[in-house]
C-alpha cells in the first residue's frame, strides 16, 4: 500500500456530525474556514456535490487541482475529491504541509483496477519478451492520474510519467519521442481514444488483461502493438453507450453531443466534441446562447453546467444519470468535521505517502506538470 495509516485525536467524533442536516453545516464550515484563513486551502473536484464544492478555494479537474496543490502555501490542504487525488497532493506538497481527505472511503474504482503487483508482473513479462527493460528503453509507461501512488512511482522509475485527460495527447507525444511503444494504464478508453486521435489504428492498440495468461495476447501482437492498454475503465463514463447518442439526437435534432475521453471509443466517434472536464466546461461556456448540449460525463457536473448556463439547453447524455458514488461520499458533515478539527489543532484523515513511493511518484508528476 502506498499510504501509511495514521490516527489523530478528534475534538468530536464524526458520528456526531453525520446525524445533522446538510444545511446546518454551512455557517460552521464558513466559520472554520475563516478562522483557518490562509493556513488552509480547500480543493474541490468538479464532480463533487454542490453543497461541498461551493466552499472550495479552487475548483477544477485532477490536472488543475494538482497544480493548485503544488502551489499551496498554507499548512493544510483539504482535498474534496478521491483518494488518489489526495495522494498526489501529498506527493507534491511542501515539507510540513498536511493533506486531509474528509472521508477515507472516497476511493476510485478505476484506480483499484491496477494493482501494483499485477503491473510489475506485466512489466516482467515485457522484459522477458524483449520489449522493454528497467532502464526505460523499449516501452514508455504512462499512468492516468486516476491511479495509486505506487503506480505513479512505477512509471516514474521506468522513464514514464503521469497524465490527465487534459494533457494525455501531449503525454503521448512526449512518450513516443522516447520509445516506439506506450504502456498505458489504468483506463483503456482514454488510452485508446488518445492513440486513435494521434492516428494509431485500433489493431495497433491491444488490451492487457491482468487476469489472463500473458495478458490475453500473443507475443506477436504485443510486438506489433504501438500501445498496450491496461484493462481498466471509469465506472461512470463506461455507462454511456452509442445508442444513447442515437437516442438523444433523435429526440433533440441539432443537439451537440460532447463527451469525456474516458467514454468508450464507439461513443467518442459519434460525438461532436471530446474533451477533459475543464474543456467540456469551457466548450459550453463559450457557446452561443440557445445552443443545446448532451453531455457525457458525471451528473453533478452536468447539472451544475445547466444551472450556470440558463441561456443554453444542457442535459445529460443518459437520462438515468451517471453518479460518481465515491466522490459523493464527501458530505458537508465530513468537510465540517475535518475543518473544525483543524481549528482545534487535530489533523484527521491525513494522507501520507511512503517516502520511497513519493520519490519516484514525484518524478512522474513533475513530468506531467511540465507537459502541456
Amino acid at each position: 500500500m502506498a499510504t501509511v495509516p495514521a490516527t489523530a485525536q478528534t475534538s468530536c467524533s464524526l458520528e456526531n456530525y453525520l446525524v445533522l442536516p446538510d444545511n446546518s453545516m454551512d455557517d460552521r464550515i464558513a466559520a472554520a474556514k475563516n478562522e483557518l484563513g490562509r493556513e488552509c486551502v480547500i480543493l474541490g473536484h468538479h464532480y463533487q456535490r454542490d453543497e461541498v464544492v461551493r466552499f472550495a478555494d479552487y475548483r477544477g479537474d485532477s490536472y488543475r487541482l494538482s497544480q493548485m496543490a503544488a502551489q499551496a502555501e498554507g499548512k493544510y490542504i483539504v482535498f474534496c475529491g478521491v483518494h488518489f487525488m489526495a495522494e498526489s497532493a501529498d506527493i507534491l506538497a511542501r515539507p510540513g504541509q498536511s493533506v486531509v481527505l474528509p472521508d477515507l472511503n472516497a476511493g476510485c474504482s478505476m484506480a483499484d483496477m491496477a494493482e501494483i503487483s499485477q503491473v510489475e508482473d506485466a512489466w516482467e513479462q515485457f522484459v522477458a519478451l524483449g520489449l522493454a527493460d528497467d532502464q526505460g528503453s523499449g516501452i514508455t509507461p504512462i499512468t492516468y492520474m486516476n491511479s495509486t501512488g505506487a503506480i505513479k512511482a512505477f512509471c516514474g522509475e521506468r522513464g514514464g510519467l503521469v497524465c490527465t485527460s487534459s494533457n494525455a495527447k501531449a503525454a503521448f507525444e512526449w512518450a513516443f519521442a522516447r520509445n516506439e511503444k506506450i504502456f498505458f494504464l489504468p483506463d483503456q478508453h482514454l488510452g485508446r481514444n488518445t492513440g486513435f486521435a494521434r492516428g494509431i489504428p485500433l489493431d495497433e492498440m491491444v488490451v492487457w488483461d491482468p487476469y489472463m495468461l500473458q495478458g490475453g495476447q500473443t507475443a506477436e501482437r504485443l510486438r506489433r502493438a504501438k500501445v498496450i492498454l491496461w484493462k481498466g475503465h471509469c465506472s461512470v463514463h463506461q455507462r454511456f453507450l452509442p445508442e444513447h447518442v442515437d437516442k438523444v439526437r433523435a429526440k433533440y435534432p441539432g443537439i451537440q453531443v460532447i463527451v469525456h475521453p474516458e467514454c468508450r471509443w464507439e461513443v467518442c466517434q459519434k460525438a461532436d466534441f471530446i474533451g477533459s472536464t475543464d474543456h467540456l466546461i469551457k466548450f459550453v461556456k463559450q457557446a452561443a446562447a440557445g445552443s443545446a448540449f448532451a453531455v457525457g460525463t458525471e451528473i453533478h457536473l452536468v447539472n451544475r453546467m445547466a444551472q450556470e448556463h440558463l441561456d443554453k439547453h444542457v442535459i445529460t447524455l443518459d437520462d438515468s444519470g451517471c453518479l460518481c458514488t465515491t466522490m459523493f461520499r464527501i458530505s458537508p458533515q465530513h468537510l465540517c468535521w475535518a475543518l473544525e478539527n483543524l481549528v482545534d489543532g487535530n489533523v484527521v484523515n491525513p494522507i501520507k505517502v511512503k517516502a520511497d513511493v513519493k520519490r519516484w511518484a514525484r518524478v512522474a508528476l513533475d513530468r506531467m506538470l511540465e507537459v502541456q
